[in-house]
């Protein structure tokens, strides 16, 4: 049966370049979630790893002793999240929008519509110190289990949006190539933000100006994490696809036939398990990367006091690496 009907847009990317100094990612143990699909992975205050599972819970784990507890649960599919010091966290929630998740477990929607139209496929999402949200869509086109369309499509649907702390809503940034992860400037200066469909890492600043942080970058950026570090931790949910690099220049039909294919010869992410940090100048410091099946898909990285975790949109447990 054919696949939905895409609307194509061209891109030429840039010529692929690989950095070439990677090291071996090497498991060190793996931490149980009680669910499915921790696709971030995120540090408290307090050193213990916060993710969201596919049945919605917020789960909290402790990474030395793996004991874990429920924080709450959305009603929906929880992507990125940010914990605050009180024990709340932003979620953001592919079905019900931008949802804080409080202390006593209850749940409060913050913001289920923008510029009008019901929020979907919120994805990732950072707080300032002043209370200022700011979060990321991914696309207006399509759902989390048909984002490899708009990767065929390149819609250029996803954007930065801005809540303040008295509750105004505003997007700052649109067309964004499948925006995804969010990291705060250490003095919050400026927003980094993942175009996932971009192979870049972009960079917002006050006055609405933007530049690139990290660009031709060869994989998929996914969530993002500023770490104790002082890195900035990209996940890498694959590697570019030479065939859709081709395709994205050309009429957009060979990309609706190519999408329509059955499903064993269309283009398929590589396995890999791949988490690159850079310093805050665009400076490649950690490459790290594994073929070895001990993990897939890396959705999120976090780093804290030398601990680096990574989540998955398709594993069942969160890997913690071995420094």
């Amino acid at each position: 049966m054919p696949r939905r009907l895409i609307h194509p847009r061209r891109w030429t990317p840039p010529t692929l370049t690989d950095p070439g100094r990677t090291a071996p990612l090497r498991i060190d143990r793996r931490l149980p979630t009680g669910g499915h699909g921790p696709e971030d992975v995120v540090f408290d205050h307090t050193g213990h790893i916060v993710t969201g599972l596919s049945d919605g819970r917020i789960v909290r784990i402790d990474p030395g002793s793996g004991a874990r507890s429920v924080l709450g649960e959305t009603g929906g599919r929880p992507l990125g999240l940010h914990p605050r010091a009180d024990g709340s966290v932003l979620v953001c929630d592919h079905d019900k929008g931008l949802v804080e998740v409080r202390p006593d477990g209850t749940t409060h929607v913050l913001v289920d519509r923008v510029d009008g139209k019901p929020l979907r496929f919120a994805s990732n999402v950072v707080e300032a110190t002043d209370g200022t949200i700011w979060f990321t869509t991914s696309t207006t086109e399509w759902t989390l289990d048909e984002h490899l369309g708009d990767i065929m499509e390149h819609s250029c649907t996803g954007r930065l949006i801005r809540r303040t702390p008295d509750g105004a809503v505003t997007t700052v940034l649109d067309d964004l190539k499948f925006g995804n992860g969010l990291a705060l400037a250490p003095d919050e200066t400026y927003v980094l933000v993942a175009e996932t469909a971009g192979y870049r890492i972009r960079r917002f600043w006050p006055d609405g100006h933007t530049d690139l942080l990290v660009e031709n970058l060869p994989g998929f950026p996914d969530n993002m994490w500023l770490g104790s570090d002082n890195l900035l931790w990209v996940a890498i949910a694959a590697p570019r696809n030479p065939l859709v690099d081709r395709l994205l220049p050309l009429p957009g039909f060979l990309r609706l036939l190519v999408w329509n294919l059955p499903e064993s010869v269309r283009p398929k992410a590589t396995p890999i398990a791949w988490a690159m940090a850079f310093d805050l100048n665009g400076g490649l410091v950690h490459d790290l990367r594994t073929t070895d099946g001990s993990y897939g898909f890396v959705t999120s990285v976090a780093e804290h006091q030398g601990t680096i975790a990574l989540g998955s949109l398709t594993e069942n447990e969160i890997a913690l690496l071995n420094p």
